[in-house]
């Protein structure tokens, strides 16, 4: 077998004891295999890390688990990634060309937690399912030698050069538990879920049978849904008029906004290595939060504030895409974020329709900049006469750039 003879062509470090991140997915699981049988590990430690996955999932990787014959360590941090990571990518608007990073964070979270047990339990190596064509195989690498930088790092699917189609055909096998809905698998948190990551053609058609929180917007139901959204210094906190903990709230309207066909996207995304590929991903309450908070910033920020922050959110994305959550600049731009954030406070009323997000009302707050006494073409409280002497100063520029013309002509 051809996959076999590429396996037995690599020469592989020695492996005692192999902390693994541990999904549950083709990718992990073939590495517990593989462990056991190529690196021929003497311990190996699986860790699975619940950032909001589902109930479900857990289930389906404790039972797949039970099949490879192991017993994952399951820690629970839904709590920690919401207050701590996801409230940053909020904050900072999170968007990479359209897509609200995810799993650029989640990979590095889970790399800091499995490196932090390795270190724990004195493993000589830690392993992940990356590929050698995409991006978590940086994320996680940087994350590993920052946390444990002794430790042998194993991707084994980059390693041995193998593709989607041999790692099945090992699978199958070796009898390795394997259920995909759609080549390629996904990885869900609670902020968005991308779908067969770099397995999409140019024109493949989507079955609506892979979305897991959408209902495609023409079948949609017919009635809109209305949701208002509070924020507080930048973070929702309370959902039709009902305060709630930041993960119940995106859970619940991941539920509601999906329901009305709001959350596909379908980009072309420029990957770490430079190379272009079509990106699926489902992110309901995404949409409405960055939709409503994006509205928010613009009537309690100031111009300047507006200008500079698109920048530092844009550089913020790109940093945490690049696998860089952990670089100083990232932390820096933490702090202005965190810093400008404090005025945005107030609640958006938004109508959700058919894939559609409308705002229908700004509640009143007293952090608005919009003052329509003074801004209003019907006001009278501006002196509209102040303003001749102010055009004339900022029209000089453009008098010298005439002169200079009319000089050089």
């Amino acid at each position: 077998m051809k996959s076999i003879e590429k396996i037995a062509a690599v020469n592989v470090p020695e492996v005692k004891k192999c902390a693994v991140a541990y999904s549950g997915g083709l990718d992990s699981s073939l590495g517990i295999e593989l462990l056991r049988r190529v690196y021929k590990a003497e311990e190996i430690i699986p860790i699975t890390v619940d950032i909001g996955q589902s109930e479900e999932e857990i289930a389906l990787s404790r039972k797949r688990a039970g099949i490879l014959g192991i017993e994952p360590v399951v820690i629970d941090r839904k709590d920690e990634f919401s207050k701590e990571w996801l409230s940053k990518a909020i904050k900072a608007n999170s968007d990479y060309f359209g897509y609200p990073v995810s799993t650029s964070m989640t990979r590095q979270f889970i790399a800091k937690l499995v490196a932090e047990e390795a270190l724990k339990r004195e493993c000589d190596a830690v392993l992940e399912g990356s590929t050698g064509r995409g991006n978590d195989q940086y994320r996680m690498h940087n994350v590993f030698k920052m946390f444990a930088p002794e430790q042998k790092v194993l991707v084994p699917v980059r390693d041995f050069d193998l593709t989607r189609s041999e790692e099945l055909e090992l699978c199958e096998f070796w009898g390795v538990p394997v259920d995909e809905v759609i080549s390629g698998g996904d990885d869900k948190t609670m902020w968005c879920r991308s779908i067969a990551s770099g397995a999409i053609s140019l024109n493949q058609e989507l079955p609506d049978d892979i979305w897991m929180w959408v209902i495609p917007p023409e079948k949609a139901k017919d009635v809109p849904d209305t949701v208002s959204i509070n924020f507080t210094e930048g973070l929702p906190d309370a959902l039709n008029g009902e305060n709630k903990p930041l993960f119940q709230l995106i859970n619940e309207l991941n539920i509601i906004a999906g329901k009305n066909g709001i959350g596909i996207i379908d980009i072309f995304e420029d990957g770490i290595m430079g190379l272009k590929s079509r990106e699926i991903y489902e992110a309901p309450a995404a949409k409405v939060v960055l939709k409503a908070k994006g509205d928010l910033e613009a009537l309690t920020l100031t111009k300047a504030e507006r200008e500079f922050k698109s920048i530092a959110d844009a550089k913020w994305a790109s940093l945490v895409y690049h696998g860089e959550w952990f670089h100083p600049l990232k932390e820096d731009l933490d702090a202005f974020v965190e810093q400008s954030e404090k005025v945005v406070n107030g609640t958006v009323v938004l109508k959700l329709y058919k894939g559609n997000v409308t705002i229908t009302e700004r509640k009143e707050t007293t952090f608005s900049l919009f003052f329509p006494e003074i801004r209003s073409i019907n006001s009278h409280s501006f002196n509209q006469r102040m303003a001749v002497d102010s055009a004339k100063i900022r029209g000089l520029e453009f008098e010298v750039l005439a002169k200079r013309t009319t000089r050089s002509s």
